[in-house]
Order: structure tokens, then C-alpha cells, then sequence
């Protein structure tokens, strides 16, 4: 008896994990090598990374399509809505890459802090022999703010909290399950705090939402931290207020059009960068492509998925 095996297309770059296990269970299908046009006829189901972009003009190239399976925590490149009228359920990897994410973001604020690269530069280049390296700022007992305080933010302040930081933090709603103090708003939350970290969702309701004023308000001494979506932070505001000394430092894994990342913030020495790699461990890609793969399987094999981006729960 031949096996008939459901059609899929990757539509942005996905783990080697995921490719795998898709090319086992499933006839696979890349976005921009589509050769024979009956592809979009039979194909029932998008999977893509979490810089995935999918809107509803390319849904609509596929009218079988069923599902969209996002391997990342973050899905504001997928037009849920225009999925939603077609009762395409979306999914994605929440949860599984939480420890990853806050532990890059404490990574970022002791580097930027302490300024670890460029510590290391300066001993490789043996300017230490020319004199001791500057002083740095201290993270231990410092003020730290959080923008959003969902799963990785609440990691993010668990391990602060190792640090003897005072924690504060600003979301949509105050939430009644944690004990830190909440401020209203980013601007208010930056002026209090010597450390902010943006864990908040990406998309439109939160584009530019660290604008120049936030970034005035948090001050000379203060540092931004980035593990969320580089749309969450107006990057040109943010390269001025680094460039003006209006700010102490940054440290980031987020820009607004990866992989380019400004050529300005490059040559900048107060101003930490990593190459969204937050997520970017051989253990949770595993976990993250096994839950991307398990949300494919449940949905063709006619059961619940295991998780539904929040707009498809109900």
C-alpha cells in the first residue's frame, strides 16, 4: 500500500532538528524552490521560524492549507487574523526556550555592565600593559526594570533576583501572581531603574514602544537591554541617545531588519550585540523543533494541537 504523506511548505529558515523530522514524517516543500504550481493545491500546512512572514496574499496561494506552525515563541510576522477567518489554526513553541532567553538577557547586562568584550579586546591587544582597564558599573544590588513580565520575564527575574536587584516592571495589566512593584508605563519604569530589559511581544502594538522619550527618562546612567523584537525599540532613537551619551550602554539581540544590523550601532563602543541567538542552544532548538513537529502531527492526525498561538485557544 503506498503511504500518502501531507504536504508541507518552510517559509523562512527553520532548526536542522525540525528539517529532519519533517522530511520523515512529511513531503517537504521549500517557499522560494517551488517548482511544479500544484504544490499550492496540495499543501496543508506553512512551517517557519519565529522571523517567519506570512500574510494573508500567501495564505491565499494556498487553499488546502490547514495550519501554521511557527518553531518559536514569537509570531508577530504571521497575519493571525486573516488565518483565523479561514479557520487555519496557528501554532508555536512557547514555554520551551524561556531559560535560553533570560539567561542570554543576564548575559547582555553583566557584558554591558562590566564590559566584558571589551575587556577582552583589550587584554588580546596587551593594552593592559599600558595601564589598567577602566572602571565599570556594578549589577549586584542594582535597579533592575522589566517591559513585560510573561514567562521570560518572570525567568528573567528570578535570576535578577540572585543578583540582589530591585525589581520593577510594566505590562498591559499588573499581574496578581507576582510581588515585584508595578509602573504604569516604560517612561515612568526608566525613570526608577539603572537596568531595563524589553521582554515584550512584537507587532504593532508595541512598535517603537521604547521611543526617545523612555530612552531620555532612563538617562546617562541607565542601560537597555533587548531579547524581545527589535520593533519593540525605535532603533534610530536608540542609536542617538548611544551616540549622545544618553544613555549609559545597550546591550542587544534584536534589530528592526535582521540580519542588518546599522552600521552605526556596529562602531559604537557603549553598545553590546549578539545575533538573536537568545534561543540559540543545541538543547532548546530540540525541544523547540519537537514541539513544532508535535503541533504538525496532532493537527493531521485530527487531534487538539499542544500550542495554539493565544488567538487560536478558543
Amino acid at each position: 500500500m503506498t503511504l500518502i504523506y501531507p504536504e508541507v511548505v518552510v517559509t523562512s529558515r527553520i532548526p536542522p532538528f525540525l528539517t529532519t523530522g519533517l522530511q520523515e514524517k512529511f513531503v517537504v516543500h521549500e517557499r522560494d524552490h517551488i517548482r511544479d504550481r500544484q504544490v499550492f493545491g496540495r499543501a496543508r500546512a506553512l512551517v517557519g521560524g519565529g522571523e517567519a512572514k506570512i500574510d494573508g496574499a500567501y495564505m491565499a496561494l494556498f487553499p488546502a492549507l490547514e495550519m501554521i506552525s511557527v518553531c518559536g515563541v514569537g509570531y508577530d510576522g504571521i497575519d493571525v487574523a486573516a488565518a483565523k477567518k479561514r479557520g487555519i489554526m496557528v501554532t508555536h513553541t512557547p514555554e520551551v526556550l524561556n531559560d535560553d532567553v533570560a539567561d542570554l538577557a543576564l548575559g547582555l547586562l553583566l557584558s554591558v555592565a562590566r564590559k566584558i568584550p571589551a575587556a577582552d579586546r583589550f587584554t588580546r591587544n596587551a593594552d593592559w600593559l599600558d595601564g589598567p582597564f577602566q572602571l565599570t558599573r556594578k549589577l549586584t544590588g542594582a535597579k533592575l526594570g522589566l517591559v513585560g513580565m510573561g514567562r521570560i520575564g518572570q525567568a528573567i527575574a528570578k535570576r535578577a533576583a540572585a543578583f540582589d536587584m530591585d525589581i520593577s516592571y510594566t505590562s498591559r495589566h499588573p499581574r496578581t501572581d507576582v510581588s515585584y512593584k508595578y509602573v504604569a508605563n516604560p517612561t515612568a519604569l526608566a525613570a526608577e531603574v539603572d537596568y531595563m530589559v524589553v521582554i515584550t511581544p512584537g507587532g504593532a502594538a508595541t512598535k517603537n514602544l521604547i521611543n526617545a522619550e523612555v530612552l531620555k527618562a532612563l538617562g546617562p546612567q541607565g542601560f537597555l537591554v533587548n531579547v524581545a523584537r527589535g520593533s519593540v525599540v525605535d532603533q534610530a532613537a536608540l542609536i542617538e541617545a548611544l551616540q549622545k551619551k544618553m544613555i549609559a550602554g545597550a546591550g542587544l539581540d534584536v534589530y528592526v531588519d535582521e540580519p542588518n544590523v546599522p552600521a552605526e550601532l556596529r562602531k559604537l563602543d557603549n553598545v553590546v550585540l549578539t545575533p538573536h541567538m537568545a534561543s540559540g542552544t543545541v538543547e532548546t532548538r530540540k525541544a523547540m523543533s519537537a514541539l513544532a513537529l508535535a503541533n504538525l502531527e496532532a493537527h493531521m492526525a485530527g487531534q487538539p494541537v499542544i500550542s495554539p498561538v493565544p488567538e487560536c485557544r478558543s
